[in-house]
């Protein structure tokens, strides 16, 4: 939960986006190269990004599903707290979304901590805080919106956990799955990312691989007949570098009309800052990903 007291914007140094390796000017060390994607296909269109075990293998798989062999435009966004899915991804999956592209959001915690309100009751936030993620979904495109209400703030790393996250993937049997950077602990030596980000992160890296395509693994799913999946491509946001950069440029707009359904958490003024922070020095905008190619 990207979350500002109401009025009062992040000051730059403590912005993450702003230290994720950028077309025009990665951070040194950086593995990140410019790239782009093309909405029509979600491909990268430029550079060359090592991904996954592409140096063993020699290639890298393209990032477009090849539905003769079952594989389906599908891309599933698991997030820790009503807003986050909008904050890391909403740029990207508008452009999914128009590309033709299933994309379903999971939000796996209720969101009843977010607030400084003493007049609002948490029953009232939980229902309202819902009511904004289904708003900002539609505006970009996203079909399915699913909350595990789990208690926001209290979320911890467990084998349940795991198998929840594993129950959607089987069901959905997405392409492509987003989510929280589960390694980042302290973000740009600025603040310190959210314990229910870093929980909802692990547990969907784990559920990715290797739990949700193993038969063994939560075999009582399998007895229920949903079989075993292999998410193809794993994107990791809200971390402290990345290797692939989504131009979300032309649909920027869409991305702060979706933040802009999370009233309770973003007032107007607060988004008009964040447009000026997000562009680049060449006008544009992006998101920004850890991409791994799940080869086994």
């Amino acid at each position: 939960m990207y979350r500002s007291r109401r009025g009062t914007a992040w000051p730059a140094s403590t912005r993450w986006w702003s230290t994720c390796a950028r077309v025009a000017d990665p951070p040194a060390g950086s593995r990140a190269m410019p790239v782009t994607i093309d909405p029509q296909s979600h491909h990268r269109t430029d550079g060359h990004m090592p991904a996954g075990l592409e140096d063993l293998f020699g290639k890298e798989r393209p990032g477009e599903p090849d539905e003769a062999a079952g594989e389906f435009r599908r891309a599933l966004v698991v997030a820790a707290h009503p807003d986050d899915a909008d904050f890391g991804t909403a740029g990207t999956a508008a452009l999914l979304a128009r590309a033709g592209w299933d994309v379903r959001f999971i939000v796996v915690t209720d969101g009843s901590k977010g607030s400084d309100d003493p007049a609002i009751a948490q029953p009232e936030l939980i229902a309202m805080r819902a009511q904004e993620q289904r708003d900002a979904a539609q505006i970009l495109g996203v079909r399915d919106v699913r909350f595990l209400g789990h208690t926001d703030g209290e979320l911890v790393w467990s084998h349940a956990l795991i198998g929840e996250i594993v129950r959607e993937i089987r069901e959905f049997r997405p392409y492509a799955v987003y989510t929280h950077d589960p390694e980042a602990v302290i973000i740009a030596n600025s603040f310190v990312s959210h314990s229910d980000h870093r929980a909802t992160g692990l547990a969907t890296v784990d559920a990715v691989y290797p739990a949700a395509r193993d038969r063994l693994n939560f075999p009582e799913q399998v007895a229920e007949g949903l079989q075993p999946h292999k998410v193809r491509e794993l994107y990791i946001f809200g971390g402290n570098g990345s290797n692939f950069s989504v131009d979300i440029t032309d649909v920027f707009e869409t991305k702060i009309a979706a933040m802009r359904a999370h009233t309770s958490q973003f007032p107007p003024e607060l988004l008009d800052r964040m447009r000026e922070y997000w562009r680049d020095a060449d006008g544009r905008y992006h998101e920004q990903f850890r991409r791994v190619i799940m080869f086994i």
